[in-house]
């Protein structure tokens, strides 16, 4: 691994979160989409960001290694720009997937970046589905590749339309 992270200080608590840069860095987005297909075995996924440039840099990355990620060809569903109500909303609207949210908080001292990650039912990944096997396959540097080029997936822009509150 090239730019090796400790997986059990961020990935953790349904999400891989740390402080950026430092802790996670951009990488640690495209092991994660990767993973999480094959940790979930799915071959369709949600994903959105809060707006922040380095979410949307995380974000795009996640989307890079979900589509990568061995035989599963998944379909990435990119929302861009969507809350957490906006990604479980379309997610149960698009089939019951699972998802990942990204978003950055920022304070004097630098940001921290945050990838929750949620289930097909819309609940935080937990240890028992899928967690710590994402944790797992980054910490052996097992992070899937594709088998091929036709196994590669792609990503599909969706927007999401939120009512305001």
């Amino acid at each position: 691994m090239l730019r090796p992270i400790n997986t059990d200080t961020v990935i953790r608590d349904g999400a891989a979160s740390g402080r950026f840069p430092g802790q996670i860095h951009e990488g640690v987005a495209w092991w994660i989409g990767a993973c999480l297909v094959v940790a979930t075995k799915t071959n369709r996924i949600s994903v959105a960001h809060d707006g922040y440039p380095t979410s949307a840099l995380f974000h795009e990355r996640l989307c890079q290694g979900a589509i990568n990620a061995q035989h599963y060809a998944c379909h990435v569903t990119s929302l861009g720009t969507a809350s957490g109500t906006g990604l479980l909303a379309a997610m149960a609207a698009l089939g019951h997937m699972p998802g990942a949210l990204i978003t950055t908080t920022t304070a004097e001292d630098g940001a921290t970046v945050r990838i929750a990650l949620y289930d097909t039912d819309g609940k935080p990944l937990a240890e028992d589905t899928g967690l710590a096997i994402i944790r797992r396959l980054i910490a052996d540097d097992q992070v899937p590749i594709p088998v091929n080029d036709g196994a590669k997936g792609r990503v599909e822009h969706h927007v999401v339309r939120e009512t305001p509150t």
